[in-house]
C-alpha cells in the first residue's frame, strides 16, 4: 500500500516540528446551524483537519454531514471510524485504526478484513493508525462499545511498549484517546513516554478542554491535538486551541 499525500504531509510537519489542530466532529451529536458556525471558525481559525465520527453513527448523518462539510470548506476531512459500516467515499481519508490497547480482535483485524474490499474500490487515503484507549476516569463509550479495557492512566511504560509494538507492526500513526466525556486528559508523562518509543506522527486527544491541558499534550509530543466535546458546548474555544498551537509553530519555525 503506498503512502499518500495526507501521510506524507503530517510526516513532514513533524520532522519540522509543527503542531496541527483537528477538530473531532460527531454526526450525531450536529445538526447543520452547529455544523456551520464550527465551519465558519475554521474560516477565521486554523484548523488542519475535521476527523469525522463517533461511536454510534447514523450513516445518513454521516453522509450528510461529510457532504455539507465538503461544499464549504477546503479543511481535509478524515474518518474516524467505529465500524466498517462508517466508510463513506465522499471524504478524503480514513483513519483506519487497529485497537491495539485492546485484545477484541474484531477491532484489531476482523472489522478491516471486512472493509477491505471497500476500502480498496474507493478514492480514501488511509493512513493504517495504532489506536490506544486510555483510562481517563469514567468508562467511554468507545472502551463499552468495543469491549475492551483501556490502558492504565499511569502506566507510560506499557503504553510505550504498546505503541512500539505498533511501529514496528507497520502501523503509521499513533493515537492516544482518553475518549468522548474524558474525565481528565491524557497525562503528559505517557504522551512523552510513546513520542520517545516511535518515530511516527503521534495523535492525543479526549479530554483536552483548557488551554492549559493543550499546552501540556504539545510540549510533551503530541504532533496533533483533538478537540471536540469542548468545542460543541463552547465554539469560541476553537480560537483558544489554534492560537496555542500557532505559538507552537511560530516557535518551531525560528529554530528551524
Amino acid at each position: 500500500m503506498r503512502l499518500t499525500s495526507l501521510y506524507d504531509a503530517l510526516s513532514k510537519r513533524r520532522i519540522h516540528g509543527q503542531k496541527s489542530l483537528a477538530v473531532l466532529l460527531d454526526p450525531d451529536n450536529l445538526d447543520e446551524v452547529s455544523c456551520r458556525q464550527l465551519l465558519e471558525l475554521s474560516e477565521q481559525h486554523t484548523v488542519e483537519y475535521f476527523f469525522v465520527g463517533g461511536s454510534l453513527v447514523m450513516n445518513s448523518r454521516q453522509a450528510a454531514l461529510i457532504r455539507f462539510i465538503k461544499s464549504r470548506s477546503s479543511i481535509p476531512v478524515l474518518l474516524f471510524p467505529s465500524h466498517s459500516l462508517h466508510l463513506d467515499d465522499q471524504a478524503d481519508g480514513i483513519l483506519l485504526l487497529s485497537l491495539i490497547s485492546g485484545r477484541n480482535p474484531d477491532f484489531l483485524i476482523g472489522q478491516h478484513v471486512i472493509a477491505a474490499p471497500l476500502l480498496r474500490q474507493s478514492n480514501l487515503q488511509i493512513l493504517p493508525t495504532g489506536y490506544m484507549l486510555v483510562d481517563t476516569g469514567r468508562q467511554t463509550t468507545a472502551s463499552y462499545i468495543s469491549g475492551t479495557t483501556p490502558l492504565p492512566h499511569d502506566k507510560p511504560g506499557i503504553a510505550a511498549c504498546t505503541a512500539m509494538a505498533g511501529e514496528q507492526l507497520g502501523l503509521r500513526l499513533m493515537y492516544l484517546d482518553g475518549g468522548s466525556g474524558a474525565l481528565y486528559p491524557v497525562a503528559p508523562a505517557m504522551i512523552r513516554a510513546v513520542r520517545q518509543a516511535v518515530d511516527v506522527p503521534l495523535i492525543v486527544g479526549g479530554g483536552i478542554n483548557t488551554t492549559e491541558k493543550a499546552q501540556a499534550a504539545l510540549a510533551a509530543g503530541a504532533d496533533v491535538i483533538v478537540v471536540g466535546n469542548q468545542i460543541e458546548k463552547s465554539p469560541e474555544f476553537l480560537a483558544e486551541m489554534s492560537k496555542i498551537v500557532r505559538s507552537f509553530n511560530s516557535v518551531a519555525t525560528k529554530t528551524v
